[in-house]
């Protein structure tokens, strides 16, 4: 299997063997996987299952074939779940990261492009107008 998708795969490994569906009822971590038993699985382990089928189906999807498949790292995740930094992805970057500024509802609003186009017009016909 490619390297982009082992991290996951090992977090999903872990997840599982720790998960009361494999500790205590004895059940295999493949039969925890399929659907009467993997409402049972911790929150962690369905987000865990969940990335890595999404990893995997990254690996033959046509639109990612130049970058590469680019799923969030295990590592990356654990870093921001004690950071308290958002890992949301948009484009490759954080969607919560380098935000335009502080809005707190008092700053003012651009003004709108109708408004400026009038008033270029407004500023045109004044200054035909003097050249009368």
């Amino acid at each position: 299997m490619p390297s982009s998708c082992k991290e996951i795969r090992a977090a999903l490994a872990q997840c599982l063997q720790e998960s009361d569906c494999v500790m205590v009822h004895r059940n295999s971590a493949a039969d925890c996987l399929r659907p009467p038993l993997v409402d049972t699985l911790p929150t962690q382990c369905q987000q865990f299952k969940r990335a890595f089928g999404d990893c995997r189906r990254g690996m033959v999807d046509m639109r990612k074939r130049f970058r590469g498949n680019q799923p969030i790292t295990f590592q990356k995740l654990q870093e921001t779940e004690q950071s308290g930094e958002g890992y949301q992805l948009y484009a490759g970057k954080s969607a919560f990261a380098g935000g335009k500024g502080v809005t707190d509802g008092n700053n003012a609003a651009d003004p709108d492009w109708r408004e400026l186009e009038n008033q270029k017009y407004r500023e045109q016909a004044a200054a035909a107008a003097n050249k009368k």
